[in-house]
């Protein structure tokens, strides 16, 4: 548990061997165990053991990155005529959506199962002002 909030981790496994593990914490992919063409399974992602480790991760491993991606200059921005200065955690600039980018959001879970292959749904909402971001932003991930 982070805070309050639960922070579960989900598998996903399809008919060809592959393996996923991702937790609702960042949406990180934690493991992703694939064969080879000897058929023997390995995991091909870098990442931690424990929730503590992702929680002081500064490489952003397997995390989904937001609002933005790479560096704004100088952690500003300007839209529709009005200028906007985000959270600098890169120097003098901003990256990956700031100091609690959606890599650090518990995202909102929902299971299910598609055609052929369980899947997850991931929801967050960004509400207006998170990391000096204007307006209110919804975002969903589906992994089948």
């Amino acid at each position: 548990m982070l805070d309050t909030r639960e922070v579960d981790l989900y598998l996903i496994k399809n008919s060809n061997r592959v393996e996923i593990e991702i937790t609702n914490y960042g949406g990180i992919v934690v493991s992703l165990k694939v064969p080879d063409r000897h058929g023997e399974t390995a995991d091909v992602v870098l990442g931690y053991g424990d929730l503590a480790s992702y929680e002081r991760d500064k490489w952003h491993f397997g995390a989904i990155i937001g609002r933005y991606a790479n560096r704004i200059a100088n952690g500003k921005f300007q839209l529709n005529g009005s200028e906007y200065t985000l959270a600098r955690n890169n120097g003098p600039n901003h990256l990956h959506g700031g100091q609690s980018g959606f890599e650090k959001a518990v995202w909102r879970a929902q299971e299910g199962s598609g055609e052929q292959n369980d899947r997850l749904v991931l929801e967050y909402v960004s509400e207006d002002g998170e990391e000096g971001y204007p307006g209110r932003m919804e975002a969903r991930v589906s992994i089948l």
